[in-house]
């Protein structure tokens, strides 16, 4: 669909995606319904943003398809399975997301997008491409699900080499016909199971973005179901599948020798020669899995064609956003350590794997979770667990399955200010040497905003500890 003059497209949800959706949509002729499930004080002021532009808004019910509609633009977030859709079906009607509505508007000479997704480390993997590109003296962004709308890059006056291109579950599960240059899958684990309906359905909307890669299908070597994304995939002649280690890599790998990082896909005989591009002290922090998301985001700059000084260079320039295994303050010999963008069980098991022993603040929203799993394989290096939340109660009993001898605080009380008492609770637990570790492996929601919120509550709490030292 190119000529839009005339056309019906109802867009489906306002906010980051939609108001964007819509605004371009209506500068390219097209007549365009704007439907939102809410109808509060903020929706109002967006519609009325819409509505002097000549855009209809029609707030406070998502479900019914407006009469005319030849195509739907939905906000990512929006279920596959409401009502509007079904109707949308019914009618024969394409549904597109912005990062699809995004990739239809691209002009002929377009930068490329290299595109990241996974579970866990998507927007740091993709910040870190971005400084790389950025080293290499590429004209880049790191967009998409990072908080920038792809649809403001692709349309906006700043022209570009190449994107860095972060991309959700949902952002995938609408946007059939994107193509990306190369694209990573940084790992897999159960989340948004509601949303998406089963893990196979969730592993499928992930392993979209590397359908008709050109150069680069880069995969998690410790992770097997995203090698069978790419083996799954259609890709275009001549794209390969590069893998990425903690190990020593094999050809067409990048992974890790003597706290070196190095390159053996993207150098001539790879089958004996390798390409140093960094030390681990470059990459900030040096966890485990942030040397993975480096490696990631290396394997695609490479993919790129970007020399290996770059990646070194973009290593040591990024600085990861907060919140994500940050460093607080030391207090009396222990380290308080802010990671509460650990919002699901995987997350916090990178998390607390980059520790020896930890007092471990948890819990919050559950969104479903078990947490047997990351329990047992963290047991041993836990000292003592504070828990807070709604849902604290299933952390306290997977603790007492598989680290019963871990001596467990559990604070009945989901008011904000259980978060200064749970780092008062920790101090009591710590020990010299250790870690007092936020890594809720839970959704914020029950007692904050969102997990900066509650980030900035722990590093509060470790100030106030520290000043009445």
């Amino acid at each position: 669909m190119t000529d839009w003059q005339g056309r019906h497209v109802t867009v489906a949800g306002l906010g980051v995606s939609g108001i964007p959706a819509a605004k371009a949509l209506h500068a390219r002729g097209a007549l365009v319904t704007v439907v939102n499930d809410g109808d509060d004080a903020r929706a109002r002021e967006q519609a009325a943003e819409l509505e002097a532009l000549g855009v209809t808004v029609r707030l406070g019910d998502g479900a019914t398809l407006p009469e005319g509609t030849e195509l739907v633009v939905t906000a990512p977030g929006w279920k596959p399975d409401k009502p509007l859709f079904a109707a949308a079906r019914a009618a024969g009607l394409e549904i597109w997301g912005d990062v699809e509505l995004a990739w239809r508007l691209r002009g002929p000479d377009a930068a490329p997008w290299l595109a990241i997704t996974g579970t866990n480390g998507k927007t740091t993997t993709t910040q870190m491409l971005a400084s790389i590109l950025k080293a290499a003296g590429l004209r880049t962004a790191a967009v998409g699900n990072i908080g920038v709308s792809v649809l403001d890059a692709v349309l906006g006056e700043e022209e570009y080499d190449v994107l860095a291109v972060e991309l959700s579950s949902y952002q995938l599960h609408w946007a059939p016909s994107l193509r990306a240059h190369s694209a990573a899958v940084l790992n897999l684990a159960p989340d948004h199971l509601d949303w998406h309906g089963s893990m196979e359905a969730y592993a499928a909307d992930k392993g979209r973005v590397y359908e008709g890669n050109r150069v680069a299908c880069v995969y998690n070597v410790a992770d097997k179901a995203t090698e069978d994304l790419v083996r799954e995939a259609d890709v275009e002649e001549g794209c390969r599948a590069v893998g990425f280690t903690l190990g020593t890599p094999g050809p067409s790998q990048l992974g890790v020798v003597d706290g070196i990082l190095v390159d053996r896909a993207f150098v001539e005989n790879r089958q004996k020669n390798a390409q140093e591009l960094a030390e681990i002290s470059d990459v900030n922090p040096p966890a485990p899995h942030n040397i993975a998301n480096a490696l990631a985001a290396a394997a695609l700059a490479r993919a790129f064609g970007v020399p290996a000084a770059a990646v070194r260079d973009g290593l040591r320039a990024f600085t990861p956003d907060a919140h994500r295994i940050a460093h607080v303050a030391d207090v009396h010999g222990v380290a308080y350590v802010d990671d509460s963008k650990a919002t699901n069980t995987h997350a916090a098991e990178a998390s607390l794997a980059a520790y020896e022993s930890i007092v471990w603040i948890a819990g919050g929203l559950a969104k479903g979770a078990a947490f047997d799993e990351l329990v047992a394989k963290s047991a041993k290096r836990l000292r003592g667990a504070v828990l807070i939340g709604a849902d604290r109660a299933l952390i306290r009993e997977a603790l007492a399955r598989h680290a019963p001898e871990v001596p467990v605080v559990d604070l009945d009380r989901t008011d904000t200010g259980a978060m200064l008492q749970a780092v008062q609770e920790a101090k009591r637990l710590a020990a010299p040497g250790d870690t007092v570790l936020l890594a809720p492996a839970c959704a914020s929601m029950d007692m904050f905003t969102n997990y900066n919120k509650r980030g900035d509550a722990f590093a509060e709490a470790v100030r106030e500890l520290g000043a009445g030292t």
